[in-house]
């Protein structure tokens, strides 16, 4: 049995009367955790209110508050690649993140992630990720050390101001036509709820891909993301025909298996460039990984 050592939060959503139990609440939030073992958690103190106080099976649902508790896991996936710390001062610490790691507990994971990875290795508890990779994905991940500069260098990812490169390599047919495609279109979660989909309405997602060359039936392609969508990388190479090699879920879901370490998703965040908001120096950081090329 794994069990974080962190809390992770749920705020309860407004809500029409009469309220849900906090119970029922939490079963239909979290599918895949039976009621029953939301009952025993709530009933051996487990789940916490906003004073971090345990709630009761009677504790009333309050819109706007939020729960805290503690994720579980019956057994939990080594994995086993590391990570690199590539820099580390008062205000932010920049690792480069392996394949297969996710960078938040989520799913079967719970020790196995980058963050609890690095507070281990660290011993700062107070880090926090300023943005997300997935986990297939390997590369840079900014880190906030400092909560109390941790809202200046958010706002940094929030307002497009964290320049960011990609690479990738997708099979290749003999190409016609341009090098280089601007995309854009809206994608939004789809079904099942772990894989996004490009729907009608106004745009959310925007990329420059451009191919960098051509090596047999595979392809090497810069990619740049101008908006952080979930899987927007995957999902704009995957419509304009090149599928990233080994991805599973785009441009077809595959059937679930498990971990296969010898075919990981050729794709990379290569490179993170940034005006640090409170000196005002350029800073780049660049991943040493290299891609099955």
């Amino acid at each position: 049995m794994a069990i974080s050592k962190h809390p992770s939060v749920v705020t309860m959503p407004e809500a029409e009367k009469p309220y849900p139990s906090i119970l029922s609440f939490l079963s239909r939030r979290f599918p895949a955790i039976p009621e029953e073992i939301w009952a025993n958690r709530i009933s051996e103190g487990k789940v916490l209110d906003e004073k971090t106080g345990p709630i009761t099976l009677d504790t009333k649902y309050t819109p706007l508050n939020r729960i805290f508790y503690f994720r579980e896991v019956s057994s939990e996936p080594v994995i086993p690649f590391a990570e690199k710390i590539l820099h580390l001062d008062d205000e932010i610490l920049v690792a480069c993140k392996p394949h297969f790691l996710p960078v938040t507990p989520g799913g079967r994971y719970v020790d196995e992630c980058l963050l609890n990875r690095l507070r281990a290795s660290t011993g700062r508890e107070e880090l926090a990720p300023l943005h997300r990779i997935d986990r297939e994905t390997a590369g840079i991940v900014l880190f906030s050390v400092n909560k109390n500069s941790r809202g200046t260098y958010s706002s940094l990812f929030m307002n497009g101001q964290v320049k960011k490169t990609y690479q990738a390599i997708a099979a290749c047919t003999p190409l016609q036509g341009a090098a280089s495609w601007e995309v854009e279109n809206r994608i939004e979660r789809g079904e099942p709820h772990f894989r996004m989909k490009v729907t009608p309405g106004t745009t959310n997602a925007r990329s420059a891909i451009h191919l960098v060359e051509v090596k047999e039936d595979r392809a090497r392609f810069i990619l740049h993301p101008i908006t952080g969508k979930t899987h927007q990388l995957r999902i704009h190479m995957s419509g304009i025909g090149f599928g990233i090699l080994n991805d599973r879920y785009y441009p077809e879901l595959q059937d679930e298996r498990e971990d296969n370490f010898d075919t990981p998703l050729q794709l990379i965040a290569k490179t993170i460039r940034f005006r640090d908001p409170l000196n005002g120096k350029t800073r780049e950081f660049q991943s040493e990984r290299e891609l099955q090329w």
